[in-house]
């Protein structure tokens, strides 16, 4: 009988949270107001200050929008360094030795 290691199906499922987050998270939502509601609230309030409604876009935008993935900007041989490129100039038969 094999005894330890690796078993399928063991362990916290990807993406479960544990009791005390899932009270906290029902907590929120049964007060009828999540802070997210309200930053959108205050972002949509009119009458409201304009550097108020910013600053709540701002904080809310994080919530609502995806960020952009990051770009690779590497080289095909894995360094930051573009490659160098030498130019020659044509010689026209002249020389610098006078």
């Amino acid at each position: 009988m094999a005894r330890g290691g690796k078993r399928d199906g063991a362990g916290r499922k990807p993406g479960a949270v544990n009791k005390a987050t899932q009270d906290q998270r029902d907590a929120v939502i049964e007060s009828g107001l999540t802070p997210l509601d309200y930053l959108l609230s205050v972002m949509r309030d009119e009458d409201a200050d304009r550097s108020e409604r910013v600053d709540a876009a701002h904080k809310a935008a994080p919530y609502v929008h995806s960020k952009l993935a990051t770009v690779d900007h590497k080289s095909t041989d894995g360094s930051m360094s573009p490659p160098v490129t030498v130019y020659q100039l044509p010689d026209n038969g002249r020389s610098n030795d006078n």
